[in-house]
């Protein structure tokens, strides 16, 4: 089965490069060149996974804009940054809106393609209903139903991608122990710097604490990594 991927990209020769290679590779692609026209299409027919830049024309975060706009009509649909914004203030900012990855223009096109195999992959795992373990698991307030891979914290649902949905399923699942970066990498089948991994935490403890200010369940512990508190009274991290 041919897969879609919808590539918004500003710059036409750029656009045009990753969209043979990725036909090259067997996809579909459907190429954007701003948010306005690929939100337009993307509502009327969903790409199996996204492809955006950040800057898309005079918008300078178009591309946070419209993955925004993407998690809150399909959270779980695959989203990848591919930008040239590296900073980890743009990464976290690309996390924090529901990136499931970011990736610098510097990457290899092969490297971009393998990621894109990777959260479909995932995506179709679940779809499929082959999560691992019970369809749904409770830690203290937190809900996992791993059919839908959904999180609910005190019963409403935390909207979270799907890189996010392992990391806190990983955690939550375990919480005897700390989990190091690496680990949590392999748990979300992502490969970045561990700094990204913190990245993630952070965007991960705004979520919930969107919903519950009182939020405090992650506690990071230097030098182990992180850890899940399935009792939200134990203290917390610093």
């Amino acid at each position: 089965m041919t897969r879609t991927v919808g590539l918004v990209e500003d710059d036409d020769v750029i656009r045009e490069n990753y969209a043979d290679f990725l036909t090259s590779r067997g996809f579909s692609v459907r190429q954007f060149a701003d948010r306005h026209s690929a939100a337009r299409s993307f509502a009327a027919q969903q790409p199996d996974v996204a492809v955006l830049d950040v800057a898309l024309g005079d918008e300078r975060d178009g591309g946070f804009i419209l993955c925004a706009e993407l998690r809150r009509s399909c959270p779980k649909l695959p989203v990848i940054f591919l930008t040239s914004y590296d900073g980890d203030t743009d990464r976290i900012s690309g996390l924090r809106v529901g990136g499931d990855d970011y990736l610098s223009k510097d990457s290899s096109l092969e490297f971009l393609a393998v990621r894109i195999e990777t959260l479909l992959h995932r995506h179709d795992t679940l779809l499929e209903g082959a999560a691992p373990g019970p369809p749904e698991i409770e830690v203290g307030p937190l809900t996992l139903d791993s059919r839908r891979a959904t999180v609910a914290w005190k019963g409403q649902q935390v909207a979270l991608s799907l890189t996010h949905y392992w990391i806190v399923s990983a955690l939550a699942t375990d919480p005897s122990e700390a989990k190091n970066p690496q680990q949590l990498m392999d748990a979300a089948s992502i490969h970045v710097a561990p700094n990204t991994i913190a990245a993630h935490i952070r965007a991960i403890r705004a979520r919930f604490r969107a919903q519950d200010p009182t939020f405090d369940a992650i506690r990071t512990e230097r030098g182990r990594g992180y850890r899940w508190l399935p009792d939200p009274d134990d203290p917390s991290d610093p």
